[in-house]
């Protein structure tokens, strides 16, 4: 048996914040980190296109030998990642495995909540599919789940504009209208991997007591667990410590911008998909 990376996939950069924190929590693996640029945003692109773009990008981590693949973009793991465990890797790949961010947040978000009420901030396509409110209901179903689309958000991040003083109206916006659907909200999840890097100024329009959950300090740990009672999947996957990132779009916009998801500057290959 040939050992692998674990891949890690995203529409763009979001998903280097949650590799960032599974490398903190496992860094005794390779990983092959593979952003569709090329192709993002895929939050405003329909169901039919998004799992088309996944599966394709899904495909390329298992050919270049990754038996693991975490899709670590929430637009990924709420459109497509249910098709392609239930159709496609039973024919594709049957001893693989795809894992997404959305269930071991779910099941979580709960055990933060004093009041049963949570607030989801996400994509528009993240939100249009209901999937957060399916999960966690199926995990806590006395818990309300207030969500709020935030489409200018993922712009202001990758554009660099999300720590100027103009960010802060399209923050306060989509915060004020989550919270007029219930003032007994006490735990935000920010379910985008572009999110982290608004933290700050999240805070600064929330109130002070709340619970904030940032997606890759939950999905870490989670997969770690995972790993642990699963060592079928362990056992096939390589311990280097290496890092190698793909883009499928220019290489030096890439690492020019991941760096500041990743926290530390980065070197990536073009790939064609």
């Amino acid at each position: 048996m040939n050992q692998g990376p674990i891949g890690v996939f995203d529409s763009g950069y979001g998903g280097l914040t949650v590799l960032k924190e599974i490398v903190k929590e496992l860094p005794q693996y390779d990983y092959l980190y593979l952003g569709d640029n090329a192709r993002t945003p895929y939050g405003t692109r329909s169901f039919d296109t998004i799992y088309e773009y996944t599966l394709e990008c899904v495909k390329h981590l298992f050919d270049q030998g990754c038996h693991l693949v975490i899709l670590a973009c929430n637009t990924a793991s709420a459109k497509a990642l249910r098709n392609i465990q239930q159709k496609d890797l039973p024919l594709l790949a049957p001893e693989k495995r795809v894992l997404g961010v959305i269930r071991p947040t779910a099941e979580i978000i709960g055990t933060f909540s004093k009041t049963n009420h949570v607030g989801v901030l996400g994509t528009s396509g993240t939100i249009s599919s209901e999937s957060y409110k399916i999960e966690i209901g199926k995990q806590f179903p006395g818990l309300s789940v207030f969500q709020q689309a935030c489409p200018m958000w993922v712009p202001l991040v990758e554009n660099g504009e999300h720590l100027n003083s103009g960010a802060d109206y399209f923050i306060e916006k989509y915060i004020n209208e989550l919270f007029e659907q219930s003032d007994q909200i006490d735990t935000l999840l920010l379910a985008c991997t572009h999110y982290p890097l608004l933290i700050e100024k999240i805070r600064q329009y929330a109130p002070e007591d709340i619970n904030i959950l940032n997606q890759g300090e939950v999905v870490a740990p989670s997969l770690k667990t995972y790993l642990d009672r699963h060592p079928e999947i362990a056992g096939k996957i390589s311990k280097g410590g290496d890092l190698t990132f793909l883009t499928t779009d220019s290489t030096e916009n890439f690492d020019r911008h991941a760096s500041l998801f990743f926290g530390s500057e980065i070197h990536s290959k073009f790939v064609h998909i």
